[in-house]
């Protein structure tokens, strides 16, 4: 699949607020997730090093460790989601800090695999305390992060960015962030799930406190909400009612851990439930 322009996602993503449509990414840790979610109907579909974690049992928040070199991990999972979607753009997780990688060389070797965008995962934003300021003080902080938006934009790709605060979205979309998703933590439910977060309501706040500083710098950025407790459609529901200007959701595992879970138990259940009709004929005869 070759990338998708820039221009023509935009395009279509103006179309869809102007009519009220929600824009809703997912991200995919396997071939089959991608395909699934395209099947939906999702607008954007992003690969990340946590997707691999997710999937194969592990909480999200495994992509934040070295378990694995995130860039490299992104560019394997690549060769078996690329070539199974077929109309929907889709977007790296890109490790800005690495100081390994030469950012542009490597920003323009995903878009010549079909990468249509980038999205700043693992990312420096998912920590705080002392942990983040040590991050900071060395020399690996969130402005690398920014610096690789910027780079990305400067070669046309697709720039959709995690944000989480208002400092962050401001930095951003200054950076020439397309789409700012305001990320409220590591998504909550199911067995794998973060089992602290904040409400809801929390989350509206901080969304609109977000959306305000994004607007400040450019007022037509787009804006996405994810993770923390917005996990399931009716949390989306809420949140894109009561959050001004907030033009759709990115789900990770709720888009694909969370309905794998819950499908993948009930229909084993289902089977374990079906009696077989001769030892229960010849239980009934004893």
């Amino acid at each position: 699949m070759a990338a998708i322009p820039r221009k023509k996602i935009l395009e279509k993503f103006r179309k869809m607020i102007a009519d009220g449509v929600p824009i809703v990414g997912g991200g995919a840790g396997t071939g089959l997730s991608a395909k699934a979610e395209e099947a939906g109907g999702i607008d954007l579909i992003i690969i990340y090093n946590s997707g691999r974690y997710r999937m194969a049992g592990r909480g999200s928040a495994a992509g934040l460790l070295a378990y694995g070199n995130a860039n490299e991990i992104v560019k394997e999972m690549a060769y078996e989601v690329l070539p199974v979607v077929k109309k929907t753009p889709v977007l790296a997780g890109v490790n800005g800090t690495d100081p390994f990688v030469i950012m542009p060389l490597f920003l323009a070797e995903l878009k010549t695999m079909g990468f249509s965008g980038v999205q700043n995962f693992p990312t420096i934003g998912l920590f705080d305390g002392q942990m983040r300021l040590s991050f900071e003080e060395t020399g690996m902080g969130f402005g690398l992060e920014v610096d690789m938006i910027a780079e990305a934009h400067k070669l046309d790709l697709l720039t959709t960015p995690y944000v989480f605060n208002p400092d962050e979205a401001r930095a951003m979309t200054t950076a020439g962030a397309d789409i700012v998703v305001a990320h409220m933590g590591v998504t909550t439910g199911g067995s794998i799930g973060a089992t602290s977060a904040k409400s809801l309501d929390d989350c509206v706040r901080e969304i609109d406190a977000i959306a305000a500083a994004a607007r400040s710098v450019r007022k037509d950025i787009i804006l996405l909400c994810h993770g923390g407790p917005i996990s399931m459609p009716d949390d989306a529901r809420y949140i894109l009612d009561r959050c001004k200007g907030l033009h759709g959701f990115y789900g990770a595992s709720s888009m694909e851990r969370l309905p794998a879970e819950a499908a993948i138990a009930r229909q084993t259940a289902d089977f374990k439930a079906v009696t077989h009709g001769g030892k229960e004929k010849e239980g009934m005869r004893r």
